[in-house]
């Protein structure tokens, strides 16, 4: 049973309507808040606040309560709406959520090292440049969040992680070349693993089917497949099948553009020793 941390977006008048119809159909339906959230995979408090308009309600939520409460197509239709609010940061805390739970997760990233891949000294320097400037107690738990959410690849060895990350990432040298340097060791190390594979995208490849930009996919266990995409100061979260194939279609297309497996650890190994 899911239960959901601290941290939620402030209240908005979207989230109170959501969480109004959310109660009004689980009343009609003659489930207490407990039943339906035994029947969902939430606890009642997560559901309280839903309702209350506090916590944004969770994708998965959404579908399970679709069909505890008579597949109405209310929720449904009311989700989008709130995936249009502003609030990056609100909208990653969901994404986050599912990937505790997924059993793949892909990204395609040509902006800057993964957070997932990122060395301490890596992280630090991106938040130490960040406009509007954070200070040091936000940077320290800007940090530790961060830092906490990396244990994904190594407590979950039967999630499938696979990554495809420009070459121009590296040859930058965000931080210097002692961070670079450290960050391609630890992105080696992280290669090693069973359950990741990371991929070059050379910088000799003209094109590629991901030139619209940044994406990650994922599959949850019971087979629904969700992409997330960020840009500046927004993100789209995106649940529509149409969209999320069109999505994985790209990928795919990708990883047999980018680099093979053993020929991007060897650049790898040739841009560290270059350093």
């Amino acid at each position: 049973m899911v239960d959901g941390g601290g941290g939620e977006p402030e209240s908005s008048d979207s989230m109170r309507t959501f969480g109004a119809v959310l109660q009004a159909l689980r009343e009609h339906a003659g489930l207490s808040r407990e039943e339906f959230g035994d029947r969902v995979g939430f606890s009642k408090h997560t559901v309280a606040s839903v309702e209350l308009g506090r916590r944004m309600p969770d994708v998965v939520l959404v579908e399970r309560g679709e069909e505890a409460t008579g597949n109405t197509g209310a929720l449904r239709k009311s989700f989008p709406k709130l995936a249009r609010q502003p609030g990056l940061a609100a909208w990653f805390r969901q994404w986050a959520a599912l990937e505790q739970m997924a059993i793949t997760l892909y990204t395609y990233e040509c902006r800057l090292i993964p957070g997932l891949l990122q060395t301490e000294a890596y992280a630090r320097t991106l938040f130490t440049y960040q406009l509007p400037p954070l200070d040091d107690e936000q940077i320290e738990a800007q940090w530790v969040a961060r830092a906490e959410r990396q244990r994904l690849l190594r407590e979950r060895p039967n999630t499938a992680f696979g990554f495809i990350l420009e070459e121009h990432l590296f040859r930058r040298c965000t931080g210097g070349e002692d961070v670079t340097r450290e960050l391609i060791e630890h992105v080696l190390e992280i290669a090693d693993l069973r359950n990741v594979e990371i991929q070059i995208m050379p910088t000799v490849q003209k094109t590629h089917a991901g030139l619209d930009g940044p994406m990650q996919l994922l599959e949850t266990p019971d087979t629904q497949r969700f992409a997330y995409c960020e840009g500046q100061e927004s993100g789209q979260f995106i649940a529509d099948p149409k969209v999320v194939s069109m999505l994985q279609m790209r990928y795919a297309r990708m990883r047999s553009q980018a680099l093979t497996l053993t020929d991007s650890m060897s650049l790898l190994q040739r841009m560290r020793g270059e350093l």
